[in-house]
């Protein structure tokens, strides 16, 4: 018999003709890499991904909507001027219908109105905020910013006080007017807005004035306005011209999918 299959020095040992599991995986993690590596390359196409214009934020797009439905508003205004100029005119209707047409528009909060007015401004408190009186828990993220519930507690105490009309931001309030918010914005009538928020009524400035003081929503809000720095800023502003609502009056809602 020969040895030389038992000598390490000559002849291929049985241990040196068997693959080894370590090096095959090893084999397998360096392929698929390169799969990946190829897949990534291919579907960038030599684009950044991170600063591709068609991969916009979805913050990006809100705002970029909200900018399209204020030049939209603009426009609308603009043709409705145009339409109240023309309707001036003779039109065969008598004074009584137009005294009647006259005071529809005002109700529905399409025709501006003038008056003495009230502002009052909300804001965020401060982000490094503490509790300024003894007695109350350190601030949660939901204590220092302004929620959906302040800004309509507000609204409804200023209608409540007689207010002739109001105004939230830039944009005249009207019976189907919703104030949203999601997260830290405010969604109103199709647009967004970051506080500070203001809010201007005409009417009776100390009516007005009564009416906040008495809400017990509003006065819910003082004691972090008090506790932890929420803004709040109540001015009188004397003569105020509110704009007319200039957007769509039809009602809008959901329709059963067949």
């Amino acid at each position: 018999m020969s040895n030389s299959a038992d000598s390490p020095g000559t002849g291929s040992s049985p241990l040196r003709g068997r693959f080894r599991p370590v090096r095959v995986l090893t084999a397998a993690v360096f392929a698929l890499a390169g799969l990946i590596f190829f897949t990534s390359f291919n579907t960038a196409k030599g684009t950044n991904i991170r600063t591709d214009a068609s991969l916009l934020k979805l913050s990006d797009l809100i705002q970029e909507r909200s900018h399209e439905n204020g030049r939209l508003d603009e426009s609308n205004a603009a043709l409705r001027d145009d339409v109240e100029s023309l309707a001036e005119r003779d039109d065969g209707s008598t004074k009584a219908e137009d005294e009647k047409l006259a005071a529809l528009e005002g109700s529905a909060g399409t025709q501006k109105v003038t008056g003495d007015a009230v502002s009052v401004t909300l804001n965020d408190a401060p982000p490094n905020a503490t509790a300024k009186l003894p007695g109350y828990p350190a601030p949660q993220p939901d204590y220092l910013v302004i929620h959906q519930q302040d800004l309509q507690a507000v609204v409804n105490a200023l209608w409540q006080g007689g207010a002739e009309g109001i105004k939230v931001m830039d944009q005249r309030l009207i019976s189907t007017s919703a104030v949203r918010c999601v997260g830290n914005t405010l969604i109103l009538q199709g647009r967004v807005y970051s506080p500070p928020y203001k809010i201007t009524a005409v009417g009776d400035p100390e009516k007005l004035q009564k009416a906040l003081a008495a809400s017990p929503s509003i006065q819910n809000y003082m004691v972090y306005v008090n506790v932890y720095g929420l803004g709040w800023k109540v001015t009188e502003d004397g003569a105020v011209t509110l704009p007319g609502y200039s957007g769509t009056v039809d009602l809008q809602y959901a329709k059963p999918v067949e």
